[in-house]
């Protein structure tokens, strides 16, 4: 082991980069300059917020995104009808190369984290909520939109030269915890997360369990007829995915019906003032139909800053020093 631990020692003298670091109190500036180029720095968690025993964070730990992973898997995969691969089967977490480009933020229950576990020690957080965010300055450098592979964002984006872009994916709750509390703290953390990076739109594809569309025949109608994004602002499934949601002509639409079918996920972004794209898309490995979601921070309903904070606000209204 410690002949192994020199020869990495060794190898690591002799990179151009180390080499390149000078000594002394300059040393730690640079090699936080050398961040993006391959040399990063561990980075403490970021707090954005409390509400009782929880907790909403920016994770900058691989271990706390495999929690995030883990419990993806437990509500997509056992709880709903995902098809896991044999590797995710096997390692029961819920993982893609997006992972690793994204921020994670995650709510944890700090009460759940106290319990002593067989090792003599204390268990960690438990990740009872996550979202997965990709900026456009990260996602243009890296793998693209994940969105971008059902939906045709891309000519949007090009439209609006002078927006940031972000996009929202892999969010999750788990069940016991799916409330007002642990929901409103999640947008807390993105609330804030969106204000800190200057992020003017937020788009991702939003999900109806089961791939059949018929059985949505109300809601996909519904979101048609009330919250098709204008022209300026639309997009269009990919041809080959597309699948029409104007399934019921207006009149036979009833509304409460179909808010009622709708997931509390999409029901939010609606009273945020979201749009949707043109057309649902089957995603047959989630067992999902996909909309998409489009909501421009300029088209936010006023009546929520009051709650959540302004957009010229950067501190969290529920940060612990708030």
């Amino acid at each position: 082991m410690k002949q192994a631990a020199r020869r990495m020692a060794t190898r690591l003298a002799r990179s151009p980069k180390w080499q390149a670091v000078p000594g002394g109190l300059l040393a730690l500036r640079a090699l936080s300059d050398a961040g993006d180029a391959g040399f990063p720095l561990r980075k403490p968690d970021k707090v954005y917020g409390k509400i009782g025993n929880l907790e909403v964070r920016l994770t900058r730990k691989w271990r706390d995104i495999k929690l995030a992973q883990r419990l993806r898997y437990q509500v997509f995969y056992e709880e709903m009808s995902a098809v896991p691969s044999l590797r995710a089967e096997l390692r029961r977490r819920d993982e893609d190369p997006y992972d690793s480009v994204c921020d994670h933020l995650l709510v944890t229950d700090e009460a759940a984290g106290q319990i002593n576990d067989s090792w003599g020690g204390t268990r960690r957080q438990k990740v009872v909520g996550t979202y997965r965010v990709l900026r456009q300055e990260i996602a243009e450098r890296t793998l693209g939109f994940y969105t971008q592979s059902e939906y045709d964002i891309a000519p949007l984006i090009v439209s609006k030269p002078h927006h940031r872009f972000m996009e929202l994916g892999r969010s999750c709750v788990l069940e016991p915890y799916r409330n007002k509390r642990t929901v409103e703290l999640l947008w807390h953390g993105l609330w804030t997360y969106v204000r800190e990076h200057k992020v003017d739109v937020m788009v991702g594809c939003a999900s109806l369990a089961g791939t059949d569309p018929d059985q949505h025949a109300m809601a996909l109608s519904f979101l048609h007829h009330n919250a098709l994004a204008p022209p300026e602002w639309r997009c269009r499934a990919h041809d080959n995915l597309y699948i029409n949601m104007d399934r019921l002509p207006r009149e036979k639409v009833d509304a409460k019906a179909a808010l009622k079918a709708l997931p509390p996920l999409v029901k939010g972004y609606l009273r945020l003032g979201a749009y949707v794209g043109d057309g649902a898309v089957i995603d047959r490995q989630f067992g999902t139909t996909d909309v998409l979601i489009i909501l421009p921070v300029e088209k936010i309903d006023p009546r929520y800053f009051e709650h959540f904070g302004a957009p010229n606000e950067v501190k969290s209204r529920v940060a612990v020093d708030a």
